[in-house]
């Protein structure tokens, strides 16, 4: 995450550089409860579409760990399931957490703080990712390499992009093309794509000639590029988009449910945001609504 970019609708997932749909993932492992918005503000419902916690934070991202990132005012903390302000908002962006740590920044450097909101890293990165798998990307003078949760590097700098692991493996750039290192930083497929994403459910997001598609561990393709946009695959569905209308397919690459949304998310929990304009709701799996768009 860089502070130049545009912050997601919610305060959540770092997409750090996926050149793929503009939502990205912006919910995850959420414990059940999701943000929505109403009159301008921000709240939480669950699965069921039952407000939980009434509309009151200027932003918000998803619940990890029993908390949640909100903004308040200007500034970033984390309240807990029933509201409460656990960590005060002192913080220009902050993430949801992620193996026992939250990314935040903090005069325009990104750092983490633990569940008490104490500094466990110091703010001095240009840019960073959330913690998964023991690991951290992180950018120092211009590349990126991975720290462990003490700080150190276990993987020096040296992409011009870096991602958050997932399934063992994560994404990289060098020059103009995207491959795959794994957890030793060992490149294990090549460089090759114009835009990547995640491996979940076994497939990971590329793009080919302009087009996404889906390919396996070794790096073959199970779904053919095809689509404008594209999301990583979770829960066994993954979001697309044909003729600027976004759906959802299966790992066979059909439509489980039919491109009709301006913009979509991930599906979590059972759940999934969709966007029509800029109203924000949730569907379900059937890709029935719990929760009718709103803003």
């Amino acid at each position: 995450m860089n502070l130049d970019r545009k912050k997601l609708a919610v305060g959540g997932a770092l997409a750090l550089f996926l050149a793929v749909i503009a939502v990205a993932a912006l919910i995850g492992a959420n414990q059940g409860i999701f943000p929505v918005k109403m009159n301008g503000k921000f709240g939480f419902i669950d699965r069921s579409g039952k407000l939980k916690l009434q509309p009151q934070f200027e932003n918000a991202g998803e619940f990890k760990d029993g908390k949640a990132p909100v903004q308040v005012g200007k500034a970033w903390g984390f309240v807990d399931r029933n509201g409460k302000l656990v960590v005060n908002p002192q913080f220009e962006l902050a993430d949801p957490f992620s193996d026992g740590l939250a990314l935040i920044a903090m005069n325009r450097r990104f750092g983490y703080v633990t569940e008490e909101g104490k500094i466990a890293i110091h703010p001095q990165y240009e840019g960073a990712g959330g913690f998964k798998d023991g690991k951290a990307p992180v950018l120092v003078n211009g590349k990126w390499g991975y720290i462990d949760r003490s700080g150190r590097f276990v993987i020096n700098p040296q992409f011009d992009e870096a991602g958050v692991y997932s399934s063992g493996m994560a994404l990289v750039r060098l020059g103009d093309r995207f491959g795959f290192i794994d957890s030793n930083g060992k490149i294990v497929i090549n460089p090759q794509f114009e835009a990547a994403g995640n491996f979940n459910d076994g497939l990971a997001l590329v793009r080919v000639n302009g087009k996404f598609g889906y390919i396996d561990r070794s790096g073959k393709f199970v779904i053919q590029p095809q689509f404008d946009q594209a999301g990583d695959f979770n829960e066994g569905l993954a979001v697309v988009a044909t003729q600027k209308r976004f759906g959802y397919i299966d790992r066979t690459g059909r439509f489980s449910i039919n491109p009709q949304f301006d913009q979509a998310g991930d599906f979590d929990n059972g759940l999934a945001p969709v966007w029509l304009g800029d109203r924000q709701g949730y569907i379900n799996k059937s890709g029935r609504y719990v929760w009718n768009p709103t803003a």
